[in-house]
Parts: structure tokens; C-alpha cells; sequence
């Protein structure tokens, strides 16, 4: 009898557990967000001609969509009528095809206007069209500027700008900043000359997305927009100024200086602890040296940086560049404590920076009737929508 038992338990040593079934082990179940396709507006004309290779389309047809896209303007794949149905299916399936909605259009009493957008992840952000201004270009002129946004709002806090108060979302995709144009044109019905990516967020800091842009904007079959019609503006990212010096494109660069000393420009400023106005100043050598201009932009703020000391810096930084001085006058940001100086200090700090050989201009004030400043609409949007909810 005990030998009987041995057996059995050395049987049933020998037998294996069939495994318990996953779905009875409680793993949570982790789901993965479905990536979306590529925005057809991201693409350069050689990336669709390979992606169009590759499925056995003729060479062709790659140039048939830029048309579609940027010459006939196009809402849809659908309506891109000379396209074979098949193909218009698969570039549909291929990639997306998305426009943002105009929420708002403000227009100024200067003809500047201010179109606020809707993106499809529901974030807000805006553009301004701007008329001709000899402060901007130096003689009269039927010249129209896009000011044009490269972030969901921003992170580098500057203490006078609108664009940060609520904080930084993520930077926009290449066709999120090209589609600010097209939108704009097809909202106002005219044409761009110029474009200044001075809207909303740091442009440097979108470096790559940024510059995917602007070859499709610059490309003959894109917007064929010049590159000298079109500016960067940056805080002070001075690894990224270097970096610009060795593009080829000749796009222009201005630098938002807004301070000829540290201790002026990093009160209002916070990027210059981090890139002071010496290192950023050493960039800017970087930048000229390669035979590239740049540009200082200025805003004048009473009391804080339009003192006499302050011009007579600003004219020794803008002769070591050869760079010219734009001075603007401080727009008015509901919730901030800034104003601008009269109009007597505004013209004798231009002088001043005159006096010593700058070459300067005074811009004269665009959009202060429908909150032209950066972020201002946008931030006063959202407010309205979150107290309405």
C-alpha cells in the first residue's frame, strides 16, 4: 500500500499545470493611439514623386498635386478633378488633408487684420495680415506681410508678450504653418509678399518643422515666395542662430534684442539667462560672418528700456553687425503692467541711434484696435469659451 501511494504522488509530481488563460491574469489592457497619415501639404515635390514612384504612377503626377495644392488651391482630394479616381482615393488613404477653421477675422481701421484658427486637435492659434508701411519697407508700397505663428502658444515667458500667458501646447507641423497662408489669402483675397514668422512661439525652437516650411513656401512649385521676402525672428537661441548661418536659403534673420544690457533684457527676457547678450551677440557674429544680414527688432517699453544709455548701447551693437534697428512702440497687453513711451522719447532714442550712424526706423503701430500684439485674441478667446462652458 505505501508503495501504491509512492507511485501516484510521483505520477502526479510529474504532471504539468496547464497555464491559467491571459485574460484571466487581470493584465490592464494598454491601447496604443492610432498614428494619423502625413499631411500631403508636409511633402516636397521629389518626397510625393517617390511615394507616387513607388506605386507605379507616372512622374508627372507629383506636379499635378502641388498645382492642385498651391497653384488652384484645392479643398479636398476630391476635387482634384484631372487626378485618375483610383489615385485621388489612395492619396486620400495615404494622407491627410486637413484646413483650419477661421474662428474669427478682425479687421483694423488701418486695414491690418487678424484671423484667429481653429487646428483639428482643437487648439487656437493666430496670423496677422499686414498693409505696406515705409517704416517697414522704406518708400510706399502695395506690399502685403503675413505675420505667421510656428507654436501652440510659448515657453520662453518674455514679460511683455501675450503669446505666453497660457503657457506652451507643442510646436505646429509644417502644413499647420503653410495652411496660415493659404487661409489668409483665401480669406482676404489677396496676395502675400511678404512673411514674418514673428506670430506666435519661438520659431528657432520649431527649427525643423520651421524650415520644412519654408522650402515648401520658398519651392517655384509651392508659394514661390522669395527668400529674402521672408524673416525668423528668435528671442536669442544662440546654438540655433549658428545653425541658421549654414542654410543655404537667404531668408533674413531678426533678432528680438529688446535690451541692449543684461541687466534690461534678462528683467523682461528670461532666455538671456540662459544665452546672455554676449554669447547671443557672438552668434550673431557667427550669423554676419557668412555674409547673411540680420536685423535688431526693438520694443520700445517707457521706463524700462528707452533710456539715452540704452540707445547709445544698442546704436554700439547694431555697427558692430551692420544690422538695422526697427523700433517699435510698446502694444498695449490687457493684464500686463507695460505701456509705451511718449512719442517725444520714442523719436529721441531714434535720433540718438541715428546720431551715432545706425541705420533705424520707427514703426508706426498696426492692429492696437483689435489686438494686434501677439496672443492677445487667442488668449481672450479662450477665456470667453472656458467661461461659457
Amino acid at each position: 500500500m505505501a508503495f501504491r501511494r509512492r507511485e501516484l504522488f510521483k505520477r502526479g509530481a510529474r504532471r504539468k499545470r496547464a497555464p491559467r488563460p491571459l485574460c484571466s491574469q487581470n493584465f490592464p489592457v494598454v491601447s496604443f493611439p492610432t498614428v494619423p497619415p502625413p499631411s500631403i501639404k508636409s511633402r516636397s515635390l521629389d518626397e510625393l514623386s517617390q511615394h507616387l514612384a513607388a506605386q507605379g504612377q507616372p512622374a508627372y503626377r507629383a506636379k499635378q498635386v502641388t498645382d492642385w495644392l498651391y497653384r488652384k488651391r484645392a479643398d479636398s482630394f476630391a476635387a482634384m478633378s484631372d487626378l485618375p479616381a483610383p489615385l485621388r482615393a489612395q492619396l486620400a488613404a495615404d494622407f491627410t488633408f486637413v484646413r483650419p477653421e477661421v474662428v474669427r477675422v478682425l479687421g483694423s481701421k488701418d486695414t491690418t487684420r487678424k484671423f484667429l484658427f481653429r487646428l483639428a486637435d482643437g487648439n487656437l492659434i493666430e496670423s496677422v495680415l499686414i498693409p505696406a508701411s515705409p517704416a517697414l519697407y522704406g518708400e510706399t508700397s502695395d506690399r502685403r506681410t503675413a505675420c505667421v505663428s510656428t507654436q501652440v502658444g510659448c515657453a520662453y515667458g518674455c514679460k511683455f508678450c501675450a503669446s505666453g500667458l497660457d503657457g506652451f501646447t507643442r510646436n505646429l507641423e509644417p502644413d499647420e504653418i503653410i495652411d496660415q497662408l493659404l487661409a489668409i489669402e483665401g480669406e482676404s483675397g489677396e496676395r502675400i509678399d511678404n512673411i514674418v514668422f514673428m506670430g506666435m512661439g519661438e520659431p528657432l525652437a520649431n527649427l525643423a518643422n520651421l524650415l520644412r516650411a519654408i522650402r515648401i513656401i520658398n519651392a517655384p512649385w509651392g508659394l514661390e515666395i522669395g527668400a529674402r521676402h521672408i524673416t525668423i525672428s528668435t528671442s536669442g537661441l544662440a546654438p540655433q542662430i549658428r545653425k541658421l548661418a549654414t542654410e543655404p536659403t537667404q531668408f533674413r534673420l531678426a533678432i528680438s534684442l529688446h535690451g541692449a544690457t543684461d541687466e534690461v533684457r534678462s528683467q523682461i527676457m528670461p532666455i538671456n539667462r540662459k544665452y546672455n547678450l554676449a554669447t547671443l551677440l557672438e552668434a550673431c557674429d557667427t550669423y554676419v560672418a557668412q555674409k547673411k544680414r540680420l536685423m535688431f527688432e526693438y520694443i520700445l517699453i517707457a521706463g524700462v528700456n528707452d533710456s539715452g544709455e540704452q540707445a547709445h548701447l544698442l546704436a554700439r551693437h547694431a555697427l558692430r553687425l551692420s544690422a538695422k534697428v526697427n523700433l517699435i512702440p510698446y502694444n498695449t497687453v490687457a493684464g500686463l503692467e507695460w505701456s509705451r513711451p511718449s512719442r517725444n522719447r520714442q523719436e529721441t532714442f531714434l535720433r540718438i541711434l541715428r546720431e551715432h550712424g545706425a541705420v533705424a526706423t520707427l514703426r508706426r503701430e498696426k492692429g492696437h484696435d483689435i489686438a494686434a500684439a501677439c496672443g492677445q485674441l487667442r488668449l481672450q478667446t479662450k477665456r470667453a469659451e472656458t467661461q461659457s462652458a
